[in-house]
Formats: structure tokens, sequence, C-alpha cells
């Protein structure tokens, strides 16, 4: 079994169901008393959201390399970034430790294709909607066409993940928004829908609509487990 490395934190609150999915998932595939090899860093993430919020990506970034390097050092073989924002400094993490980074777009689009989806909705931080590092991605590398909410939605979607899920609050009126923006987006011919922030499955559970949602925490942690088993 390979280690695997969690660069967690981001916020803790999802960091936490990494860590269960993982164990939970080894312990489903191999059984008795096997749980997973890892190792984690959690940092403290107002640390991370000022530099997220006054555009200091490249700092962020040299943030989370040096943690990556303190995993490598304790015997991780690849890494999670625990959050869809962060992986905006994937590749600054890869070059600065030299782990490969697990990339939760490219496993969350492994789910769409699956599925036979083509057009697929996204949800998240203003970042991870709005910019391209995770959009592009899935384009690009993935072929799917990706569908975002309006802009005053984008807001609403945004202030809930960090007033609200990345402090571990979950309200029934935030949860009714959600799945408000979720059916505006069915409507418009989405046909799933990527949970693409990991404090979401917090509020928002794959049964909770009739259009297929895509939860990443869960996804990208379940293919770590393949990872590390293979």
């Amino acid at each position: 079994m390979k280690t695997i490395g969690l660069l967690g934190g981001m916020s803790w609150q999802s960091t936490v169901e990494y860590y269960r999915i993982i164990n939970e998932e080894v312990a489903n595939r191999l059984g008795g008393l096997h749980s997973a090899k890892l190792v984690m860093s959690s940092i403290d993430f107002a640390e991370m959201e000022e530099l997220q919020h006054t555009n200091r990506w490249t700092e962020a970034g040299e943030m989370l390399a040096g943690q990556a390097r303190g995993l490598k050092s304790a015997g991780a073989d690849f890494l999670l970034i625990c959050a869809n924002t962060m992986h905006k400094v994937a590749g600054a993490v890869e070059a600065g430790c030299g782990l490969p980074v697990l990339h939760i777009a490219d496993t969350t689009a492994d789910e769409v294709k699956r599925a036979g989806i083509k057009k697929i909705g996204l949800l998240g931080t203003r970042y991870t909607m709005e910019e391209d590092f995770y959009r592009v991605r899935l384009a690009e590398k993935h072929g799917l066409e990706v569908m975002i909410p309006s802009a005053d939605d984008r807001a609403m979607i945004n202030r809930v993940i960090y007033d609200e899920l990345c402090r571990g609050i979950t309200r029934p009126e935030s949860k009714k928004d959600y799945l408000r923006v979720i059916q505006t987006m069915a409507d418009g011919g989405a046909g799933g829908i990527i949970l693409g922030c990991t404090e979401i499955e917090l509020l928002v559970k794959p049964t909770d609509f009739s259009l297929p949602l895509f939860p990443t925490t869960k996804i990208h942690a379940q293919a770590a487990v393949e990872l590390a088993l293979a």
C-alpha cells in the first residue's frame, strides 16, 4: 500500500471527510483491521484565505509546497490537495516537492465521463467557477462543456462557502438556494452538477436532487485509495 499525503485544513471540516472516506474505503476493500497509510499536514485556513482574497497565489503555492515537502519527508508517495480551489497552485506544489498531485478535476471528470455526461454544471468558490484553472481543464483535457451559475448566484454560493460551510454552519435556507441554482442549471441543459467545493457536500447530498451530483471530496478520496492500492 502506498502512503497518501493529505494537504488539509482548507477547511478542516472537509479534511475530516477525506480522512474518514479514505479509511472506510481501505477497510471495505481489504477487510479486517486494515486502514490507510497516510500522513497529513493541516494549515491555518485563515492565513490561506487571506492569500486567496489578496490574489497572492504565488505565496499560496509556496506555502503548500513547503507543507508538501514535509509530507514527502514523512513518507508520502503522492499528494492530495484537500480543496478544489487550491488546485490553482497544483503545478507549483508538484514542482516544489517532487511528488505527483492527484488532481481533483481529473478524478471528477473521469466520473462524469463514466456517467456519459457531456454538459456539466459547476458549483464552487468564485475562483473555481470563474477562473480558468478548473473549467478549462475540464473542457480542454476532458472534452466537457461546463456551465456556471449567474453572477448573482456565484456570489451567493461563494458567500455560503466561506461564511457558513467553512465555519461548520449548515442552514436550510442556504441549501434551498443551492438546490434552486442546481434546478436552473438542469433547466439550462446540464446533465449533472459537479459539487466543486469540498465543503458543499456538507450541505447538499447526491440524494437531494434527481440530476446526478458529483461529490468531489468522495470522488477524490476514493481515487486516492485506488492509486494507493494499485
